[in-house]
């Protein structure tokens, strides 16, 4: 079963993937094959897509573990109550009421700005020295894609 064919671009299939993930993940009432199925065909997906949009190899793999790994650390935070989730940059931000899953932000790879009163999780790659600005400069900057659980195939969604 293809589920990506029609796809022209790597933003058309995230936001494919995120539909099916929505529909199809084993807890929202799907099976886990099919979520596993849909996972290869992503992952593949995106490679073609990257390495046909003349990424070298390098570019298209990271493309696509970065694609991947943010998925599954906001799928690991999704459904945690009263926080608010936000794709900044190359950066995930979480704000709201976070005291009450602290530990569970901390489990899943987060740490703390206390400037910023955030939580934030980032790949290596874009580890960054403090610069002192404000969250809301850096979503002016970045622009900022809310995700939450009703609109989960907004995720990583550029």
């Amino acid at each position: 079963m293809k589920y990506f064919n029609s796809c022209i671009t790597i933003e058309e299939v995230k936001r494919l993937y995120k539909k099916l993930a929505m529909e199809n993940h084993p807890d929202r009432g799907g099976n886990t094959a099919t979520m596993q199925s849909i996972n290869t065909e992503y992952a593949f997906a995106c490679a073609k897509l990257a390495k046909g949009a003349g990424l070298s190899d390098e570019e298209a793999e990271t493309e696509i573990r970065l694609s991947e790994e943010y998925r599954q650390v906001i799928e690991k935070i999704i459904n945690l109550p009263g926080i608010v989730i936000e794709i900044v940059g190359n950066w995930i931000w979480v704000t709201g009421n976070t005291l009450p899953v602290k530990a569970t932000l901390k489990a899943a790879g987060f740490y703390f700005a206390a400037k910023k009163i955030a939580w934030y999780y980032r790949n290596e790659a874009f580890k960054t020295r403090g610069s002192g600005i404000s969250l809301e400069q850096i979503r002016a900057k970045y622009g900022s894609e809310t995700i939450n659980r009703k609109q989960q195939g907004k995720v990583l969604e550029d």
